[in-house]
């Protein structure tokens, strides 16, 4: 048979899409071409499969070969295909058997040697080829990414020859069940190492319960970052489809997927030098940017004003809707981006202004106002909970040791308590909660109906923070098992407020 037909997986966002390779041998001038909107890379993959042929001891067609990758109107982009193409000419030309290869998807690149190459993204593949009901041949290089997905049987193999044997046999290779891996652990910093700031460390616990983004404003060395980075401590652990929503999004990344990564929730701090490209992401292929590798974890910011302002526009949108769209010429690809803020800044551009160690600040007015202008209203409106984390005293400092305060582990049991009772509730956090549902689970009572009217005519509070302020209250009682939001919860709630009662 001069044909044969195969299937495998383009790279699309963190999507995979299925292409069906065709490969047709016919009389003529031996060339070969391949069609259906390729890259560089898929064109030069005709000299690595020539080479990985021959030095496998197989022959190459000395016939006019012509491969299609459809759909055509999908870039195809990698050495992705090497394998498939391979096992195309040689079912073409009658070396293998072509029956077979219907019940399979290929992926794989090729050395010239044979050997097969691990590939980026083969997570997205995996979960592709399981909806379609069909068993996965792949590299051994990343077989471990890809037996996360369960329920899916793989072919692992590390040479050309092997999945050759395995189709000609039947049972060359051996079948790896895909299984979700173990989490390994990891040591995240205790928060009991944190002295004092009791405060702040409540503002941790609520925002960490309900995924709600928290902005600290404090003078320099108060423990702003030394908090943030102990937030992934205390969030609660991940379901199997968060863990493979985010894997899934490393895989595609320059950072590839590492098993040390896997059920663990990601903590990214860019540079306030990042450019909004970075942040979003983009390119001419677009690729995943900071807030979408944050996927279902926490993005720091640290010296928030430092940031470009164009830079932190990027972010509102984001913060909405929990995802995000690059739009090229060529082509749009959407990344998700539910992540939680954590934010950091001093309060002037020296830092102390209305410290209490007895720095003098010497910002004027006008000083103080351009730096906080840089991050806009519409951003800060979009931000849940702002608290100040003062400097506190020597004496503070010495008294308050480790064994006096909560360790995360007792925390994060509380936050895993609470957090389990909005998933029961709306199957999903509180922050996330919007129109009906929201309106359905945050009810008030006649008292505290009252407080939030007052809250609204005297702070000038939008819409949307009001919202914000039911979420964030709401929270606020799951953490002590209320079902009803009361004055106090609602109390505390408006206390987070603060660039509300600034402004």
């Amino acid at each position: 048979m001069s044909l044969a037909t195969l299937h495998s997986r383009a790279r699309s966002g963190i999507r995979a899409p299925l292409v069906t390779i065709e490969v047709h041998l016919a009389n003529g001038l031996p060339a070969l071409s391949i069609v259906g909107l390729p890259e560089m890379a898929v064109k030069e993959s005709k000299d690595r499969v020539r080479g990985a042929l021959l030095n496998s001891g197989f022959e190459f067609p000395a016939r006019r070969i012509t491969i299609n990758l459809a759909p055509a109107d999908l870039p195809k982009e990698g050495g992705r295909f090497d394998l498939a193409i391979a096992l195309g000419i040689l079912a073409a030309s009658g070396q293998i058997p072509h029956l077979a290869l219907d019940q399979y998807e290929i992926i794989g690149e090729l050395a010239l040697s044979g050997a097969l190459r691990p590939v980026r993204g083969v997570l997205p593949v995996a979960l592709a080829a399981r909806e379609a009901g069909r068993g996965l041949i792949l590299p051994e290089g990343s077989a471990a990414e890809a037996s996360l997905v369960s329920r899916i049987p793989l072919f692992p193999a590390n040479h050309l020859l092997a999945v050759c044997d395995h189709l000609i046999k039947g049972d060359g290779i051996a079948a790896l069940a895909g299984f979700a891996a173990a989490p390994v652990t990891v040591r995240h910093p205790d928060l009991a190492d944190v002295r004092g700031q009791t405060h702040a460390k409540r503002a941790l616990e609520i925002a960490a319960a309900g995924s709600h983004s928290l902005l600290m404003i404090g003078p320099p060395g108060t423990g702003k970052s030394m908090l943030a980075s102990r937030l992934p401590g205390i969030l609660p652990g991940m379901s199997e489809q968060e863990a493979l929503e985010t894997a899934a999004i490393r895989s595609i990344s320059s950072l590839g997927f590492s098993a040390a990564d896997w059920r663990q929730r990601p903590f990214r701090a860019p540079h306030h030098t990042a450019s909004g490209v970075a942040l979003v992401g983009g390119g001419g292929n677009p690729r995943p940017g900071e807030i979408s590798l944050a996927h279902n974890g926490v993005m720091f910011l640290d010296e928030l004003p430092e940031f470009d302002r164009k830079v932190l526009e990027v972010l509102r949108e984001p913060l909405e809707s929990g995802q995000v769209t690059i739009s090229r010429a060529a082509r749009q690809e959407q990344f998700p981006a539910r992540f939680q803020l954590i934010a950091a800044m001093n309060p002037c551009p020296c830092g102390y202004l209305g410290d209490s160690s007895g720095q003098l600040c010497r910002c004027s007015s006008d000083q103080v106002a351009r730096y906080r202008g840089r991050i806009s209203g519409p951003l800060l409106d979009r931000i849940d909970m702002t608290i100040e984390v003062p400097r506190l005293p020597a004496q503070a400092l010495q008294e308050s040791g480790p064994a006096a305060a909560e360790t995360s582990e007792t925390v994060r049991a509380r936050v895993e308590q609470c957090r389990q009772r909005q998933l029961v509730r709306n199957g999903c956090p509180n922050s996330q909660l919007a129109g009906r549902r929201l309106d359905e689970t945050c009810g008030l009572s006649a008292e505290a109906s009252q407080l939030i009217t007052r809250a609204m005519d005297q702070l000038g509070l939008s819409a949307r923070a009001y919202h914000r302020i039911l979420r964030l209250a709401r929270t606020i009682a799951d953490l002590v098992q209320s079902d009803t939001i009361h004055t106090a919860h609602l109390s505390e709630a408006i206390g987070y407020r603060r660039q509300d009662r600034r402004n």
